[in-house]
């Protein structure tokens, strides 16, 4: 275990070897995320990684899909806009 300062705050890190963390990677990152400790990744005791939880914006809301209620599909989105000979890249 290491003292580290880490977000403001002083507390000891949960410490990995990297073999460690290559055979269980799935499962540190689901720690991380569920408790929000860091995990430091070593390599013959030397530390060479931080594994910390992904950062939030300030108002605790996703970005990533914000607008997906707001979306309204209208009309065929499959077939092309426009026939192949309207395309100009393919005539000759």
């Amino acid at each position: 275990m290491s003292i580290v300062i880490d977000y403001g705050k002083v507390g000891e890190m949960e410490s990995i070897s990297i073999s460690r963390f290559k055979a269980t990677c799935l499962a540190v990152l689901e720690q991380v995320r569920r408790t929000g400790q860091p995990i430091l990744v070593t390599k013959r005791g030397e530390p060479i990684a931080e594994v910390v939880p992904a950062s939030r914006p300030a108002d605790g809301k996703r970005r990533l899909g914000m607008f997906a209620p707001s979306g309204k599909i209208v009309g065929d989105i499959v077939t092309p806009a426009a026939e192949e000979w309207e395309w100009e890249s393919l005539r000759d």
